[in-house]
Formats: C-alpha cells, structure tokens, sequence
C-alpha cells in the first residue's frame, strides 16, 4: 500500500512539474484555448451594468436611413458636436483624414477646435503623406509626463511607420484607436500605449479619461518596460507592453446607445457629466470587432467599455500575486486528486471523481472572476488534473491500449458511426448534446418531382435518384459542407458544423453553383438513358441553429434544428414563385467577405410563411446567365418601386423583361400596374407576404 501511494503522489507530483513547465513556456495552441475558456467564462458570468455616465452617439441604422449614406457631409456632424453641448468630454472613433469643400471643412473644425473634444485618427503599416500642420496638431497630444529608469534601452510598446491624421484645421487632442486582436481573432486587449516618430502616444480612450477627469496623464517606465499608466493618482492596470485586460460588460448594446440622428433633432439631451463616445455601429460602416461576449461588435463599444473600466475600476485582475495563484492551483489540485485515487479501485468511479474536480475548479475560477475580478488560468489546471487522471489510470491498467479501446467503444455507444472519427481526432470541434452556433444551412430540391415520379416506374426512379443524388453529395463533400439528410428528392446540407468552418456561407453558394453547372451534364446523361429532364432550386440562409445528437436512446443523429434551417427550406420553395434557381438571405449575403466572387441581386423583402419579421432575400446567378447584363439595371427599378416611384419602376421592369424574359421582373411589373391603380397606404412597408411555403 505504501508503494502504491509512493507512485500515486509520485504521479500527481510530476504531472503538475510538467504542467508548469509548459505554463512558464506559454504554447500558444493552450494559450489560445485557456482564452476561448476564459471567453465562455465571460458568458456564464452573464452581463453587468457599465458606468452610466458613459454614452455612445451612434451613427446607426435610424441615422443613416434620416441623414443620408455615410460619410456625411462635415456640417452634420459639426451640428452634432454642438448639440451635445458642454458634455464633460466627446471622443470621436472617427478619423477626418481627407478634406472636403471648404465650407464644410471650416464648420467641421470650428465645432472640434474646443476643449472637450477628442477627435480620433489611426496608425498604419502602409505609407502615408502626412501634412506637416496635422503633424504639429498630432505631437500636442504625445505623453507629456514620462517618468524613465536610467538604464532604459528599448520599449516592447508597439511602434508604428504612419498614420492617417486629420486634416489640419483640427486641432482637437487626438488619441489613435487602432486596437490588435489576438491570434484566432478576438479582441480582448487594448493597446493603451503606442510609438510613433519616437514619441509615445495615448490612446483615444486614456486620452478621453485624462479629458473627463481633468487629471494629467503619468506613464513611468521601467527597463523591463511599462510599469503604470496613471491618471492622476489612479493606476490603470497594463502589462509591459502597454495592454489592458478589457473587462466586456455584455453583448453589442451594453453601453448606453443613443442614435446620433435623436441628438441632431434634440429628442435626446445628454448630461453635462457624461463622457460621450461617437462612431458607427450600422453593420455597413462600422469596425465590427469579434470579442468573447459578441461576434460583431463596434469598435466605439469597445472604447467605451475600457472608459467604463477605469471609472469604475473594473479591471480584471492578473498579476505576480494571481500568477502564484495560479501555480499554487496547478500543483495543489494534481496532488490532491492523486491522493485520492490511490484509495479508489474502479475506474468509473474515479472518472466521476476526476469530472467532480474539474467541474469545482471551473465553477469556482467564475465564481472569483465574478466576484473578485481575478483573471486565473482554466487550462492550465485542467490540464494538471487530466494528466494526473489519466496518469494515475494508465498505472492501474497497466496497457494503455486497452484504455484507448474502451474509450472507443464509449464514444460509438451514443454518437453516430459517422462522427465517431471526428470526435476521436478532434474532440473539441463537436459538443455531444447540443449546442448553439452560427452555421449556413442549404437546401436544394428537384422541380416537380412528383409529376417525375408518376410518369417513371419505381425501379427508374431509384436509378434517376440515385444519378443524382451521387453527385450532388460529392459536391456538398468537396466544399466541405455535412450532409445532413436526404428528404425524399431533397438534399439538406450544414455548413460550419461539426467542424468549424470560416467562409461557410461562401462554400454553401459554391456548393450551389456547382450544382447547378452539374445538372447540365446530369442532364444529358438522362437523356441518353430516356429519363427525363430535371431543374433544382436552391435556397440558402445563415444564422444560429442548436446542432447536436438528436433522437432517442434507441436512435439518433446529428443535425441542426432552429428558424435558421426552416428559413432556408422556405427559400428553396421561393424559387417556384420567382422563377429563380438559387436564393439566399440576407444574414447569407452579408457574411460574404469576398460579394464580387458572385453575381448576385436583392430580389425582395418578404414575409415568408410562418414568421412576422420580414427578410431581404438575393438571387445567386449562374456567370453565363443573360440577367448578369441588367444587374444595375434591375437595382435601380427595385429603387425607384420602394420609393413609390411606380410609372417610373415599370418601365425598367418592363424593359427588362422583354430583354431577359425575367420572370422576377414580370412579378413586379404586376405589382406596378396594380400599385398606380390602387396606391399604397403612406405606411407602406414594402413587405410583400409569401402565401405558400
């Protein structure tokens, strides 16, 4: 017994040694997956209340439908300014870099020329032609107060070759808001600090916090590098490179939003002690910014929350005194669980034991993040209690390879053969029972296949199913989409689940291009075999879905369920009323990083069965189809039709109808004719209500 407890606390003992040995190394594959831990911590801990003085002015959706396409012109924003009046301080996440007409220009920087005003600007790695005088604006707003140590050699601050500065007449205090992501993309630090020309630079944040608190802005240094940033005699928390920890309160929206158009029209009046932040949050113009509480958040947002931060004091906290915390953790924890698994025999029961512990650790790292703000490792401490278990287990089985078959027969009793392998290589990338994830889901299904089927006996009809059905899941295969189920003729397809998949709206139109260009020879093939000729249509749509095993205990599968998919069967059904072949949503649309790539044109706003909320819906066109030509030409009919403009809108349709024989033109043709007879009510919507699915 005395052996076996040797070799047990031998076990826990050098499995914590390796864990801080790669803790002190910093790998960055478990660097990245201790950060996308601490990102899911962040959404366990739900939101809370930011500082209510901080506001953001935005040039939202509202703003830009009243005020016209961004940018505007320099006199709106100059009114803006002046509306917000004597706030305490108003940053702008907006960089005036190029000049306008004179007019303009002047009112713009008679309305920033004040004292409480920051206007923004950014730095670049790409050369820029700076104006001397924006230079000379620029080097006012550098650190003034710089406390050095003697032997100091070089900084690891980030320095930058250029910058997009104002246009001279500003010359408003300035702070950059260029902000760097992690490696996977996520924003989770704010560099503070940045050199540019030999001089250090605040940014728009610390510079607006120095504003609003009337405080002088200190930054000390030391060899090693940054040792604090004060405001007055608040430290703000950063490490040597100048980076803060943002402390995120919520998704998009959790700092006080007001729209920039309510401000103009003095239906909104914000207070005098307020610090106001301005920038874009409309998805068309704004920085949208990936953080561990929201994909798609503004970076204005971003600038506000770090303001919230300091007033409040909100700063996450990871320091030497968290880091022996952290070490403490890593060896205490692989002791402790080795000292109890020497008594246990069963290795069931040791599982649940070893789950226990991670388990506690894990609530008990959010419970001190959210009481106490410490920032403490969650792999780091997992990965000392795995190694241990694991370990430990390994002794008690004495062959290893056994414990590998058992595990396999595990998972192949309740996932399906299919993603047995997946989950085996790569167990992270599928979360057993059900999660929540943004995925692309495509539905493609044959044109009249029941009339098909009447006219073909059964044995013909499985041989024409199955020559087609074939090649199209290769296809799905090939853009590496997951074939979901057939339904009958029908063939539905996810993308970006079970494994993540980055341009997954852009592989699901590839998918249905390339069906639709293998159809042709599909085609005629079954004309060579005296079967029929047959059309597709295919419909598209991204959003959230919950993907997982579902079924029974009996039987079950992995597949996605949620509005998200039932949108895109309806989308396919749209097809047959418009006489299209592929239509996708609008969420599809806007995830396309490259829209070029394709031929695509905004078909309308629909109500489709089922659901209130209208949807903007796109047809995908094939490269050689003869609507490419009248693109343009049908967005300026559909502009002139929303705008009431009917006369006008069916002469273009009609145009283009006669020209293409476009089916989606003669609808509105229809609805033309139809609104000149019996105009519109001045509420018009411009939703049109799809009647069948």
């Amino acid at each position: 017994m005395k052996t076996k407890f040797l070799v047990y606390l031998l076990i826990g003992l050098v499995s914590s040694v390796i864990v801080l040995t790669v803790f002190f190394i910093k790998i960055d594959f478990l660097n990245s997956l201790d950060l996308k831990l601490k990102d899911a911590r962040f959404r366990l801990r739900g939101s809370i209340e930011p500082d209510n003085r901080i506001f953001i002015v935005a040039i939202d959706s509202e703003s830009i439908d009243r005020l016209g396409r961004w940018p505007w012109d320099r006199k709106i924003i100059a009114k803006l300014i002046e509306k917000l009046g004597n706030v305490k301080a108003i940053a702008l996440d907006i960089v005036f870099s190029e000049a306008s007409s004179s007019e303009s220009d002047s009112a713009l920087s008679k309305a920033l020329n004040r004292s409480n005003i920051i206007v923004g600007y950014y730095f670049r790695e790409e050369k820029t032609e700076i104006n001397p005088q924006s230079y000379m604006n620029l080097s006012r707003s550098r650190i003034k107060i710089l406390k050095t140590s003697e032997n100091l050699t070089t900084l690891p601050i980030r320095e930058f070759p250029y910058a997009e500065l104002n246009i001279p007449s500003i010359k408003a205090e300035a702070g950059f808001f260029n902000i760097t992501p992690d490696n996977d993309g996520v924003y989770r630090r704010l560099n503070i600090l940045a050199i540019y020309k030999g001089e250090l630079y605040p940014n728009l944040v610390l510079k607006a916090m120095e504003k609003f608190l009337n405080k002088p802005l200190i930054v000390e240094i030391a060899p090693y590098g940054v040792e604090a940033i004060k405001i007055g005699t608040e430290t703000i928390p950063v490490d040597e490179k100048g980076l803060l920890t943002i402390n995120y309160y919520g998704e998009r929206g959790s700092i006080r939003t007001v729209s920039a158009f309510d401000v103009i029209e003095g239906k909104i009046t914000l207070p005098e002690d307020a610090i106001v932040f301005i920038g874009a949050t409309e998805l068309g113009i704004a920085d949208i910014r990936a953080t561990p509480f929201d994909p798609v958040m503004p970076g204005v947002e971003i600038s506000a929350t770090v303001a919230s931060n300091i007033l409040k004091k909100d700063y996450l906290k990871y320091n030497s005194w968290t880091a022996l915390i952290d070490i403490a953790i890593i060896v205490l924890s692989a002791l402790f669980l080795s000292l109890i698994l020497v008594k246990i025999k069963r290795t069931l029961i040791s599982l649940g034991i070893f789950t226990g512990m991670l388990v506690a650790y894990y609530s008990l790292n959010i419970l001190f993040f959210k009481k106490y703000l410490l920032n403490l490792s969650i792999i780091y401490p997992l990965i000392s209690l795995s190694l241990c278990y694991l370990a430990s287990e390994a002794y008690r089985n004495i062959i290893v390879e056994k414990r590998s078959r058992f595990l396999k027969k595990a998972f192949s009793s309740y996932v399906s053969p299919e993603l047995v392998n997946i989950i085996i290589k790569n167990p992270d990338k599928l979360k057993l029972g059900g999660e929540k994830r943004t995925i692309t889901v495509l539905f493609s299904d044959i044109r009249d296949f029941t009339t098909i089927s009447e006219s073909l006996d059964p044995e013909k009809l499985v041989i024409l199913l199955n020559n087609y059905l074939d090649p199209m899941t290769e296809i799905v295969l090939k853009h590496r989409g997951m074939l979901d189920k057939y339904i009958g003729d029908a063939i539905m397809a996810v993308y970006n689940a079970p494994v993540e998949l980055k341009e997954h709206a852009r592989e699901a139109l590839l998918t249905s291009l390339e069906m639709l260009k293998k159809l042709t020879s599909l085609n005629e093939k079954f004309a060579t075999m005296g079967f029929p000729k047959i059309n597709i249509g295919v419909g598209i749509n991204t959003g959230e879905a919950i993907t997982g095993n579902m079924g029974t205990e009996k039987r079950f599968d992995y597949t996605a369920i949620g509005d998200t998919v039932n949108l895109a069967s309806r989308l396919e059904g749209l097809n047959k009323f418009y006489g299209t072949k592929i239509i996708i949503s609008e969420s599809t649309f806007n995830r396309l990083e490259n829209k070029k790539q394709f031929f695509i044109r905004q078909l309308d706003l629909i109500r489709v069965k089922g659901k209130k909320a209208p949807v903007k819906i796109y047809e995908v066109m094939e490269e050689d189809s003869p609507l490419v030509s009248v693109i343009n030409d049908f967005e300026k009919a559909l502009h002139l039709y929303r705008d009431c403009m009917f006369k006008e809108a069916l002469k273009l349709f009609t145009s283009i109808n006669e020209e293409c024989k476009d089916q989606v033109s003669l609808i509105y043709v229809k609805r033309c004719e139809d609104y000149i007879l019996n105009p519109p009510p001045s509420d018009w919507d411009r939703v049109y209500t799809a009647k069948e699915k």
